[in-house]
């Protein structure tokens, strides 16, 4: 059984991408990642095709068009089933999800069915996000 998957959803994610996977192993080494690419034309694609030749924790999703990030998040979960992850962990590619948190996410699975970070708890919060990104990321969780 494989134990732990991030997924990892992109759109033109080329700058951040490399960043963030090397960020979340260094956090939690026997990660495994799957990016979700929905056509991404600046490269987001082959910058993970270029980790994945040297690493094997790192996999690549591409899909026909940009589908959403909803559908993304499904479509890893599938994979995640199909290959009988354990947990599963999902994160944006710009850093708005901290991979620092990973560990105690980690901790806090040994005893519960279910973890569930969020922005808007005591001791959550954002960074660097505009009165309208904090607007509509509020108006999402309705």
């Amino acid at each position: 059984m494989n134990s732990t998957l991030v997924i990892i959803p992109t759109y033109n994610e080329a700058g951040n991408i490399v960043r963030i996977i090397e960020k979340i192993h260094q956090v939690a080494p026997d990660f495994s990642i799957l990016v979700v690419d929905d056509n991404s034309s600046d490269g987001t694609a082959t910058a993970v095709q270029e980790l994945m030749a040297t690493d094997r924790r790192v996999n690549l999703m591409q899909r026909a068009g940009k589908l959403g990030l909803g559908t993304a998040y499904l479509a890893g979960f599938k994979w995640a089933l199909e290959r009988d992850f354990e947990f599963v962990f999902e994160m944006d590619a710009d850093f708005s999800h901290n991979p620092d948190h990973l560990p105690a996410f980690m901790e806090a699975a040994k005893d519960a069915d279910l973890v569930l970070g969020s922005r808007y708890i005591p001791g959550g919060g954002v960074v660097n996000w505009s009165f309208i990104r904090r607007v509509i990321s509020r108006g999402g969780g309705i």
